[in-house]
C-alpha cells in the first residue's frame, strides 16, 4: 500500500459531541483546517456552517496530520480498528476517552507496527450537559490535559508530545500531565467519576423536590454534575469498575462515620471529623 501524506496542521475529528465540537471549534476558529465526521449527518451539516471545513472521511482520512477520536470508549476502538488502514504516515491519532486502561490497550495495539502514532489523552474539561450544541472554543482554556503515551524512548516521547502541543496550541491548555492508563484511572474515578456517582445519588433524596427556596451555592456545586448523559457514564464507569468501586466503599465508610456520630449526638466526634475534611481539603490545596 502506498504511503499516505498528509497536510501538515490539518486535523480530523471523529464524533462531534460536547468534546469534539469543542476541539473543532476551536481550532477552527484559530485557522486550523478541521475536517470531521459524526454518526448524525445532520450535526455535520450544521458544523458546516461555521465550525469545520469539510467531511472526514476514507478519502480525507489519509491527509490529516492529527486525527481526534472523541466518540465514547468502544467507539473509538472500532473506529481505529476499521480505519488504520487509511491513517497517514507520520501522523498522531489521540481520543478523548475519560478511562485509558481499555482504550489504550486495545488502541496501542492496534497501533503497534505502523508509520503513525495513537497517543492516549484525556481532556480535563466539560460541561454537565452533552451535544454540539453546547460546544465552546475556550472549552479547554487553561484545564489540564493528561497524556498516556505508548512505549517509546524518551526523545520519541518528547518530540511527540511537542508536536501535540503544537497542534492542540488554539485549544490554550493549562498544563500537560504525563500518565500511564493505570495512573489516570485510578485517579480519575476519584477526581470524576465518583463525583459524578455522589451528586447524582444526592438529588435521588425525595427532598430535593421540595429544595426550591432553600437551596444555594451549596446546593448548585453539589448537584450540577448529576445531570449527565447516563449512556457515555454508564460505559466510563464499567470500564473502570474496579477503582470507582473502591472509591464509593471508602465514601460510604467515611459517610457512616459522620452518621454514627450524628445519631449518636457526640458532638466531639462530629467536630473532629468536619475539622479533618476542612484540614484535608486545605493541604491537598496547597493552603
Amino acid at each position: 500500500m502506498a504511503a499516505r501524506t498528509f497536510k501538515p496542521g490539518r486535523v480530523g475529528i471523529v464524533c462531534l459531541g460536547l468534546i469534539g465540537g469543542s476541539f473543532a471549534q476551536a481550532l477552527h476558529d484559530a485557522g486550523r483546517e478541521v475536517l470531521a465526521c459524526n454518526r448524525t449527518e445532520a450535526t455535520v451539516e450544521l458544523a458546516l456552517i461555521e465550525t469545520i471545513d469539510g467531511r472526514l472521511d476514507d478519502d480525507t482520512i489519509g491527509t490529516c496530520e492529527l486525527i481526534i477520536l472523541s466518540g465514547y470508549p468502544q467507539m473509538t476502538i472500532d473506529w481505529l480498528a476499521e480505519k488504520s488502514d487509511l491513517i497517514a504516515d507520520g501522523a498522531i491519532v489521540i481520543d478523548a476517552c475519560g478511562v485509558k486502561r481499555s482504550v489504550c490497550e486495545r488502541c496501542f495495539e492496534i497501533a503497534e507496527g505502523r508509520a503513525w502514532t495513537f497517543v492516549g489523552c484525556h481532556p480535563m474539561a466539560g460541561l454537565h450537559h452533552s451535544g454540539f450544541a453546547w460546544r465552546r472554543a475556550d472549552m479547554f482554556c487553561g484545564a489540564p490535559m493528561v497524556v498516556v503515551p505508548p512505549k517509546m524512548d524518551d526523545f520519541e516521547r518528547l518530540d511527540v508530545l511537542e508536536r501535540i502541543k503544537s497542534l492542540l496550541e488554539p485549544c490554550h491548555f493549562g498544563s500537560y500531565t504525563l500518565a500511564t492508563p493505570e495512573q489516570h484511572d485510578r485517579q480519575i474515578a476519584f477526581t470524576s467519576q465518583l463525583a459524578h456517582v455522589v451528586s447524582n445519588a444526592y438529588v435521588k433524596s425525595p427532598t430535593a423536590r421540595e429544595q426550591r427556596g432553600f437551596s444555594g451555592g451549596s446546593y448548585r456545586d453539589l448537584t450540577r454534575v448529576a445531570c449527565l448523559n447516563a449512556a457515555m457514564w454508564q460505559e466510563l464507569f464499567l470500564d473502570n469498575a474496579d477503582n470507582l468501586s473502591r472509591e464509593i466503599q471508602t465514601i460510604i465508610e467515611h459517610l457512616q462515620q459522620y452518621k454514627d456520630a450524628i445519631d449518636e449526638r457526640d458532638a466531639e466526634r462530629l467536630e473532629a471529623l468536619l475539622a479533618e475534611g476542612d484540614r484535608i481539603k486545605r493541604e491537598v490545596d496547597g493552603e
